[in-house]
């Protein structure tokens, strides 16, 4: 992305009635460079903010913890209550991106400014669940483990939501 031009088309977006953006994608979000840029960009607007990480990046939640308000969110796409389903979901690209460590960062950004949510997303997979002909990986026995991890972490909450595939009659989702 030409960044000046996305700052300028989210403050056109604002000033033609843009209240919230959620900041999510087909990769990581908060890898893009200019990821704190942004945000700060939108705050300075009053602009509402969700952001959808797989927490491979906290450093960059923190930096922007302290302009995030009550009305903002982070949700985690963590999936798994034990770090071998994590990594075999999610495949991080370093060694040092366990489930633990994302986890471990939540009590700090939380004391840097406790006013914004931070969430626990958990889809749950069961036996024979796949996607494109690709299985995924069953979690389902998980699911006790990951809210005792979101508890113990200070998470603000826990969502769990089942796998969604697409019918082939009529593309709907359903489970």
């Amino acid at each position: 992305y030409d960044h000046e031009q996305l700052k300028d088309s989210l403050t056109h977006l604002t000033n033609n009635g843009l209240r919230s953006v959620i900041i999510i994608g087909g990769g990581e979000p908060t890898a893009y460079k200019g990821f704190e840029d942004i945000v700060r960009h939108l705050k300075a607007m009053d602009i509402q903010i969700g952001v959808v990480t797989n927490g491979s990046m906290m450093k960059k939640i923190e930096a922007v913890a302290d302009v995030l308000q009550e009305r903002d969110w982070v949700r985690l796409s963590l999936d798994s209550g034990t770090n071998n389903t994590f990594r075999a979901m999610h495949k991080p690209g370093s060694k040092k991106c366990t489930l633990e460590w994302i986890c471990e960062h939540i009590a700090a950004i939380k004391r840097l400014n406790p006013k914004f949510m931070i969430g626990f997303s958990f889809i749950i997979v069961w036996k024979d669940c796949e996607t494109n002909d690709m299985k995924i990986i069953e979690n389902v026995d998980e699911i006790v483990t990951a809210a005792e991890l979101a508890k113990k972490s200070q998470f603000d909450y826990i969502s769990f939501k089942p796998f969604l595939t697409r019918a082939e009659l009529n593309n709907a989702e359903v489970v």
